[in-house]
């Protein structure tokens, strides 16, 4: 999957969280994308299998899609959380760097990073 999908799976799934119902337009708003461009990406989703549509246009997660945005948003999480706690930059640096690599930090490293981090919950 592309990163433009990913961001938006990722989108629809902090909105859900954060308003409970999510449709396109909210997905427009919210990466400031114009409506065209959502509906093509949410055709897209839905052909891959990654979201449903009720017929009042409610955007659902399907299972695969919400294990591909709860991936993508623990990455994220728990990157801005390093770059702020080692790096020491500010909170916006840290939510804007982290949006960029979770779409392309491999595996092994991210594990690393996590491991790093638990440590320091400990």
């Amino acid at each position: 999957m592309y990163e433009s999908g990913e961001n938006y799976l990722e989108t629809i799934l902090m909105l859900k969280e954060k308003q409970g119902v999510v449709r396109s337009i909210d997905i427009a708003r919210s990466l400031n994308f114009s409506k065209p461009s959502v509906s093509r990406a949410v055709g897209i989703l839905r052909e891959d299998g990654y979201i449903t549509m009720a017929p009042g246009g409610e955007l659902e997660l399907t299972e695969k899609g919400m294990q591909k945005a709860g991936a993508i948003y623990e990455r994220h999480k728990l990157l801005t959380a390093f770059l702020r706690q080692v790096s020491g930059v500010s909170a916006e640096t840290a939510e804007e760097d982290a949006c960029r690599m979770e779409h392309i930090i491999s595996e092994e490293t991210f594990q690393g990073i996590k491991r790093f981090m638990s440590r320091g919950q400990n």
